[in-house]
């Protein structure tokens, strides 16, 4: 974010791809229906390019695709084997409680260690998650972010070059 010289100089640009501009303005005219702007009718005017077709022009992309792909890869395998872990957890303290009241330490059973288990898997794998995120996603989806921006920046040119004549 840049901030402006002069005047204005506590007022922050946000310009930047992250924010999220629906969010302005939530609670703000509470009970107003607004509708957007409509293109002014007339034998000139031409149908504005929409941001949908750019979005749909990167979820069509390769670089897209690629990103979506390591999610997957990492998030599908992630959750089957930390769910057949839970259910064995489950099973096995349902069909063999036997087994699982047997002492490993003074009042320490086999399922109070499984329950820890269950504990520090669940924060292994939000470790895991957020480093692969960090290492094979998160740069390629800002890339992605910024190629949106750029191409709804340059709509945006050419819509008010447009008006402006």
């Amino acid at each position: 974010m840049d901030k402006h010289d002069g005047r204005d100089a506590g007022t922050i640009r946000l310009d930047d791809p992250w924010y999220d501009a629906l969010a302005v303005g939530w609670g703000e005219g509470e009970g107003e229906e607004t509708s957007p702007p409509r293109p002014a009718a007339g034998p000139c005017a031409r149908p504005k390019p929409r941001a949908s077709e750019i979005y749909l022009e990167v979820q069509r992309s390769a670089a897209f695709q690629e990103v979506r792909g390591r999610y997957r890869r990492f998030v599908v395998p992630a959750t089957v084997g930390f769910f057949l872990w839970y259910v064995a957890y489950v099973v096995a303290a349902t069909a063999a409680p036997g087994v699982m009241a047997r002492p490993v330490a003074g009042a320490v059973n086999v399922a109070m260690l499984a329950g820890l288990g269950q504990f520090l898997t669940t924060f292994l794998l939000t470790w895991a998650y957020a480093r692969h995120a960090r290492l094979r996603r998160d740069r390629a989806a800002l890339d992605l972010r910024w190629t949106v921006f750029e191409q709804e920046r340059d709509q945006e040119r050419t819509r008010a070059r447009g008006s402006g004549r």
